[in-house]
């Protein structure tokens, strides 16, 4: 069984390592969730639900060289955080982009659509964390935002009022935390969080990086330098 319930408190742990290993074209994943609104018939049931829009995490490793190959996307806003190494992007929106550890794309396909094919120009593995989540809306146009989240906080880079163009609005959340060790984060109601470096205690209980947690509220402390990234819905 995959999904652990911490007794320290009221929070769900899904260990990456324990799902199967996947993948496509030049690329080796976990796929952690998938929801059922995006994905049917075909969601893994090892894999968890979402939380508001957000439908789709895989903890993705490129072979060297390794690409995803060009392929479209219409009605899905395609988060990608990364963890290690580097990412030339390529398609129709922002071609050519690099991405460096720790930066962060949000492509929005709309009803416009985009294709794009994610390349490791490297002769290493890489490591990048992809999300979907769906819009609010139908029928926007296609967008592109580049996030370098700084150290020693959370940066929002998906979801917020419309008032703003920081990043796409949406009631649903996403944050990436770089923390140091000894730094604490709180995030309010439900949430999903999912550890991509380092290690330390979410809500009374230890978590290392490949761990996907749930639960209603969390109290964060890195117990070393710590990247993760937190979904969560509005009030």
């Amino acid at each position: 069984m995959q999904t652990t319930k911490s007794e320290q408190s009221a929070i769900d742990i899904l260990h990456r390592d324990d799902l199967p290993l996947g993948g496509f074209a030049g690329l080796r994943e976990h796929r952690l969730v998938m929801d059922s609104k995006a994905w049917g018939s075909q969601t893994n049931p090892s894999a968890w639900q979402g939380l508001g829009g957000f439908a789709y995490m895989a903890d993705a490793r490129f072979i060297p060289k390794g690409e995803t190959g060009m392929h479209p996307h219409r009605e899905i806003d395609v988060i990608s955080v990364m963890v290690e190494g580097r990412i030339v992007h390529a398609g129709t929106l922002k071609h050519g982009q690099e991405l460096q550890a720790f930066d962060v794309q949000v492509q929005r396909a709309g009803g416009e659509g985009f294709s794009h094919n994610e390349v490791n120009p490297d002769d290493a593995e890489n490591r990048m964390i992809q999300l979907w989540v769906l819009p609010e809306q139908s029928g926007q146009p296609a967008g592109y935002k580049l996030y370098k989240p700084k150290w020693g906080k959370a940066t929002r880079i998906y979801g917020g009022s419309s008032e703003h163009d920081e990043t796409f609005p949406s009631r649903t959340h996403v944050e990436v935390a770089l923390l140091h060790a000894g730094q604490r984060a709180a995030f309010k109601g439900p949430f999903l969080a999912y550890l991509t470096k380092g290690q330390g205690i979410a809500s009374g209980t230890p978590v290392a990086d490949g761990d996907l947690v749930r639960g209603d509220g969390l109290s964060f402390e890195a117990s070393e330098d710590v990247q993760m990234i937190v979904v969560h819905q509005e009030n």
